[in-house]
Order: C-alpha cells, then sequence, then structure tokens
C-alpha cells in the first residue's frame, strides 16, 4: 500500500510535489515530538534549561528540540550530514573512492549507497553515547527503574532506527518533492524554534524590536548579496571541423562563487571548539571546569578562535570542493581555454589565484554573520536566538528552493515567479 502511496506522486505536478513535501517534513516534525520509550523525559529537559551553550545546544538547534525531548528523531539527520562530509573527504585519500566519484552516475550510487551504511554505523555510536551521558550526567533512568540492558537497546534501537528513518524521508523529499529533502529537514527544524525566539524578543523594550528589523533585513540582504556572488571567468571553445558539420566556437563562463564552502567551516568550527569545551564541563576536576567558563561560547577568547577556525575551514573545504587542476584539464580535453592564458597547467595556476584571492571575502563573511549574535549580545544586550550557522542554513535553504520551484513552473510554460 506505500508503494502505490508513492507511485500516485510521481506525476510532475508542482502543487503535488509542494504537497508531499509538506507531508514529509510534517511526519518528521511529528517524530521529533514523540519521546522514546524508558526515558525520563523531564529529568533531561531540566538539565537542558540549565545548561547554556556547549555541543548539545547546537546539536539541539538542528533537530528543532527533539534531543531535549529524548523524541524519536532526536539525533535527526546530523549522523547523515556526518558521514557526508567525511566520505567527501575519504575520497581525496582513497583512491578507489576518487575513481567512483569519477564514474558518473552509476559511481555517485555506489559512494550513496556507503555513505548511508556508514550514517547507520555512526547512528548506532551516538545512540549509544547518548544513553550513557543521559544516564549519567542527567540521571535520566533514575526514576524509571534504571538502566537495564533491556532498556538500554531499547533506547538505542530506538533512536538509530530513527535516524535511517529521516534519511529514508530526506531522499525521498529529494527524489519526489520540492528542493534537497535533508536541507529541507534542517531548515524545518530551525524555523520551529522562530516563535519562540520572536517571543522572547517581544519580552524587552520596543525600541530593541526596531532595531532587530533593521539588523534582520540587512543581514538577509547582505546574505543573499554574498550567496549569490560570484567570479565568472570567461571560457572560449576552439572550433572543429568534423565532415560537413562545425563545433565549438562559442564562448561561456566558469563560476567560482564567493562562498563556495556554504555552512560547512562554520559546522566544522563550531563543532571542534564546542565538543572539548562540553566535555570538561562535565568532568569533576576543577581546573578543567574553571578552563570551560574562561574560553565558553560567551567568551572573546572563543569567538577570536572561532574566527580563525572558520577562515581556515573555509580555504581547506574550497580546496576539497574546487580542484583547479582537474577543471584545467577537463578544459584542455574538451578545447576549451580562458583567453589570454595558455591551457594544461598555466590554466590551473591562474584558477587557483583566482579561488584563493575570493575565498577571502568568502571565509571573512562567514566569521562576520558568526560573530554578529555575540556582538548584539555583547554590546546592546540583545538575546539573538539564532546563530550565524542558522541565518546561513536558512537564507540558503530558502533562496534553493525558490530556484528548484521557478525552474520547475518554466518547464511547464509558466512565467515563474519573477516575470
Amino acid at each position: 500500500m506505500l508503494q502505490s502511496f508513492l507511485n500516485a506522486w510521481r506525476l510532475p505536478d508542482l502543487r503535488k510535489k509542494l504537497l508531499f513535501t509538506a507531508f514529509i517534513i510534517a511526519v518528521y516534525r511529528l517524530g521529533c515530538y514523540i519521546p522514546v520509550p524508558g526515558v525520563d523525559v523531564k529529568a533531561v529537559q531540566q538539565a537542558f534549561s540549565n545548561s547554556a551553550g556547549g555541543v548539545l545546544d547546537f546539536y539541539n538547534l538542528f533537530t528543532g528540540g527533539g534531543l531535549q525531548r529524548v523524541a524519536l528523531f532526536a539525533m535527526g539527520i546530523m549522523p547523515y550530514i556526518t558521514a557526508s562530509i567525511i566520505m567527501q573527504l575519504l575520497t581525496m585519500v582513497i583512491p578507489k573512492l576518487e575513481a567512483l566519484m569519477k564514474e558518473g552516475e552509476a559511481g555517485q550510487k555506489k559512494v550513496n549507497q556507503y555513505t548511508r551504511y556508514f550514517t547507520v554505523i555512526l547512528a548506532l555510536i551516538e545512540a549509544i553515547g547518548f544513553v550513557f551521558l543521559f544516564d549519567k550526567q542527567y540521571n535520566a533512568f533514575t526514576n524509571v527503574g534504571g538502566l537495564t540492558p533491556e532498556r538500554f537497546w531499547l533506547v538505542v534501537f530506538s533512536l538509530t532506527v530513527g535516524t535511517a528513518l529521516v534519511m529514508w524521508m530526506g531522499e525521498l523529499i529529494t527524489q519526489r518533492g520540492i528542493g534537497n529533502g535533508i536541507s529541507l529537514m534542517i531548515f524545518a527544524s530551525i524555523v520551529s524554534r522562530l516563535p519562540g525566539g520572536l517571543q522572547a524578543l517581544f519580552r524587552l523594550n520596543p525600541a530593541y524590536w526596531v532595531l532587530m528589523a533593521v539588523v534582520s533585513v540587512a543581514v538577509i540582504g547582505f546574505v543573499i548579496y554574498i550567496t549569490e556572488g560570484q567570479r565568472r571567468i570567461p571560457i572560449q571553445y576552439a572550433k572543429r571541423v568534423v565532415g560537413r558539420k562545425v563545433y565549438g566556437g562559442q564562448s561561456t563562463y566558469l563560476p567560482l562563487r564567493i562562498n563556495m564552502a556554504g555552512v560547512i567551516p562554520v559546522i566544522f568550527a563550531s563543532s571542534v571548539l564546542l565538543f572539548p569545551v562540553t566535555l570538561m564541563q562535565m568532568t569533576r576536576w576543577s581546573w578543567a571546569v574553571s578552563i570551560a567558563k574562561n574560553i565558553g561560547p560567551n567568551s572573546w577568547w572563543y569567538v577570536l578562535a572561532e574566527v580563525l577556525l572558520i577562515i581556515a575551514f573555509t580555504y581547506f573545504y574550497t580546496a576539497v570542493q574546487f580542484n583547479p587542476i582537474d577543471q584545467a584539464d577537463n578544459l584542455k580535453k574538451y578545447g576549451g581555454f580562458i583567453p589570454g592564458i595558455r591551457p594544461g597547467r598555466p590554466t590551473a595556476a591562474y584558477l587557483d589565484r583566482v579561488l584563493t584571492r575570493i575565498t577571502l571575502p568568502g571565509s571573512l563573511f562567514l566569521a562576520g554573520i558568526v560573530l554578529l549574535p555575540t556582538v548584539l549580545y555583547k554590546v546592546a544586550h540583545i538575546p539573538f536566538s539564532f546563530g550565524g550557522t542558522s541565518l546561513l542554513i536558512v537564507i540558503g535553504v530558502a533562496l534553493d528552493t525558490m530556484k528548484q520551484m521557478e525552474s520547475q513552473l518554466l518547464m511547464r510554460h509558466y512565467e515563474g515567479f519573477l516575470k
């Protein structure tokens, strides 16, 4: 019956795709409110309300509060994101994976299958870690009879299966809905916390409302401008005569985005800094707790280290995403060249030089967006509920989804959103 229901949504109708996407996201959000059996949820929620900052709060943001509720989808899509990033990095050091990526669609399917298996393994490991954390740190099993082996495996199995279901639903949206399913699920999780943030803001002085409205509009416009900004490298293809036909000779361009790394450097930097701080807060050593307080998320030392790590990770991840040597070889293979630049190694050196220059403003842009909420809180004492990572994800996913819907409308001979 489920397969017949899914087959009914294969028709290329934009309305059905939108309804299907909304239905899957609604099911996902519902799963973030269904608690896992055998856990004292109130104890975990009380522990989250008493803590500020840390890797668990960062994790909880991407699950829309599902982690503090110990819900079925408490781990959300984070294991899949981690597995995808690790697989991308492994393609640089494992020749077999690199060869699969270059095989086209068939190779990409195999890599995606490996990513799914790796996601389940990571979800199992993280679920075991969360169970021990809830038991030792939050006493989540004290009032329900203790952590027995049966209860332990029930919670671990529930969290792991929940992650697998979220991954499956995200791929369903990507295949038969609108936009990238994984991104839309994260978008829904972040936006679900918007009413609580607005409620906290409206409790402040009304003058702050106008200030936040101006800042929000300016930030959104700036993020859209930088996200869509690109350096267009002109490409000229040589003419080739095959029989009586002439191929090539057209001019095009190679787009290099200013923010090619997206939001990944921000996630890397936040995870690297928050993880040791959270571990030190969980220990009983006084010196470790003192260091964690001094370099916590609200300190300027933490902000400085995060800015430096974001810049470094932006250059690193951009190098992973774009290989100037491979791009130069592909241009040479198909008869393309950059006017004024010789094909081959000079083209690769030119692309690397341009990419290095435009990556700097992109990394500074990411660092500035992440720094903005801290500055607002430190200077104006305004509790900005959404961090830089949340803003980048929400705006980026919204832009990508609008482009997808625009292309769907144009394919069906409509004028689109913009005439």
